[in-house]
């Protein structure tokens, strides 16, 4: 659980005890991690994908953090992606909060540590979950380092 953003996120925009105590109690879910080889997940997608820039999470490791919205609109979910360019395998793990604007919580995902192939994408999902008409953004981390948040999608 990616439990430093949610403070700061919580502090920030004045949100009452209760409602940070509650957040924090609960359990992140299991994410999944999507191995792409050497196919960009952003470029060989039709859904449309808000990420922050990339950052060095290890040596010769990048990753970031993304909002992703189904081409549909209908769906939306958070992801982190990690691209190894190592000519051998990197295990890191990564996960993320989703918020809809505003500042609420829609859920958080860990992925545990996983093997990144040699030069290869590979990219932690959370769970899908309706659009319901709100924007959302996402605040994630990989390799244990802070990834920032994304814009609004």
């Amino acid at each position: 659980m990616y439990k430093k953003f949610a403070l700061m996120l919580f502090s920030t925009t004045g949100a009452l005890a209760l409602g940070l105590t509650s957040a924090l109690q609960a359990t992140a879910a299991t994410g999944t991690w999507v191995p792409y080889g050497n196919t960009n997940p952003i470029t060989s997608s039709k859904s449309t994908w808000r990420c922050q820039s990339s950052i060095a999470v290890g040596p010769n490791l990048v990753s970031q953090v993304c909002t992703v919205r189904s081409a549909s609109g209908t769906g939306v979910q958070g992801a982190v992606i990690v691209r190894n360019n190592n000519n051998y395998l990197y295990s890191t793990n990564a996960g993320m909060d989703v918020y809809y604007e505003g500042g609420g919580l829609r859920g958080y995902w860990d992925c545990p540590s996983s093997g990144v192939g040699a030069n290869s994408w590979s990219v932690c999902f959370g769970s899908t979950f309706p659009a319901n008409g709100y924007r959302y953004f996402t605040g994630g981390y990989a390799n244990n380092r802070d990834l920032g948040t994304t814009p609004l999608n």
